[in-house]
């Protein structure tokens, strides 16, 4: 049997320092998360989409404002409206789905199941019919391998850097930035999490990881990152979709200083598991002497 469209919730932790919701793989997208890609300062009227995937599955979810997204199998068409952080559209292979009425300052984050190939996408309505018409087999586009993921302990603060990402600029339809494992991070995105509407002066974070690799960015508003590896401080000022900040394991973290509307977009290498974290900074500073 054939999936359908659907909206699927996400966990929302309500904090009074502001919430998280996160959707990672296996447990809330039926797929493993290949590719990442964000679309952004779409000015009002614009479509987006506007294609169907052959072999490739994706969740779409509106991290900022709000915009509608309808849906075509061929046989039936439905509407959704997305405009929650915590609530996100599956979209099945073999599906047409074309993306309008973005809100001011909208922001959607769309995870793949692969990574992009342009044999994949079908981008005539006709031609899509066609398609839907057929009885495709299940066989998935061959993909990359993965890299091989190294955890290196002995990181210090300038091991972090600032990765410019893809921008495929629109002067017309809007912006979109690019994700692709084994590609642009040195890891595979296995988690992505997110926070939103964190109130003025309120700091998250404060906790490193033993072996998880992130990638930080501000897709809507701005913060700052201040990274710490027990003996050196630097901190980053993210304002732009298209730049991300890479975490290495071993490292201290506080995010601060969070805009009106701002959302902290992080990719990260493993699903959440608690043994990972390192919450008490003294066990941090504990951790680092045993493994620098």
């Amino acid at each position: 049997m054939n999936a359908s469209p659907q909206i699927i919730t996400l966990p929302k932790h309500l904090d009074e320092r502001g919430n998280l919701s996160f959707f990672e793989n296996g447990s809330q997208l039926p797929f493993e998360i290949k590719r990442v890609h964000w679309i952004y300062d779409v000015p009002g009227g614009e479509t987006r989409g506007g294609l169907a995937y052959k072999n490739t599955e994706e969740f779409i979810v509106a991290m900022s404002g709000s915009f509608d997204v309808t849906v075509d199998n061929g046989h039936t068409i439905n509407k959704f409206s997305l405009n929650r952080s915590y609530m996100g559209l599956y979209i099945p292979k073999g599906t047409w789905r074309s993306i309008d009425n973005f809100s001011t300052n909208s922001v959607a984050v769309i995870a793949a199941s692969t990574h992009y190939n342009p044999a994949d996408a079908i981008r005539n309505y006709n031609e899509f019919k066609r398609f839907a018409s057929l009885d495709p087999t299940d066989d998935a586009i061959s993909d990359k391998e993965y890299f091989a993921e190294k955890t290196q302990l002995k990181n210090s603060v300038y091991d972090c850097t600032i990765v410019e990402l893809d921008r495929h600029h629109s002067q017309r339809k809007g912006d979109i930035s690019v994700i692709e494992n084994g590609e642009t991070v040195p890891f595979s995105v296995r988690r992505i999490y997110y926070l939103y509407d964190v109130p003025g002066g309120v700091e998250r974070g404060g906790h490193a990881h033993k072996s998880l690799y992130q990638l930080v960015m501000a897709v809507s508003g701005s913060f700052t990152v201040t990274l710490n590896d027990g003996v050196v401080k630097r901190s980053f000022t993210l304002n732009r979709p298209y730049q991300g900040l890479l975490v290495k394991p071993g490292i201290w973290r506080d995010l601060s200083d969070f805009s009106s509307g701002s959302v902290c977009l992080v990719l990260a290498s493993q699903k959440y598991d608690p043994d990972d974290y390192i919450r008490n900074y003294n066990d941090f500073l504990e951790f680092r002497k045993k493994t620098v």
